[in-house]
């Protein structure tokens, strides 16, 4: 995921956004538990996009504020 594509987003989307890559976090982490994940990676680049995400709402708070 591009930070550009995230910051051409309103914070709404942001948000929902957020939500659904952590759940798809927590599936993932479940996977991982029960031994059936298939790639393992995918946890990495998903803690790093909820990251890319909050960076964005952030920035747009302060631009706002």
């Amino acid at each position: 995921m591009k930070i550009a594509e995230l910051r051409d987003k309103g914070a709404d989307e942001l948000l929902k956004k957020e939500q659904d890559l952590r759940k798809e976090l927590f599936n993932l982490r479940f996977q991982k538990a029960t031994g059936e994940i298939e790639n393992p990676m995918r946890i990495r680049t998903l803690r790093k996009d909820i990251a890319r995400v909050l960076t964005v709402l952030t920035e747009k708070q302060h631009k706002d504020a």
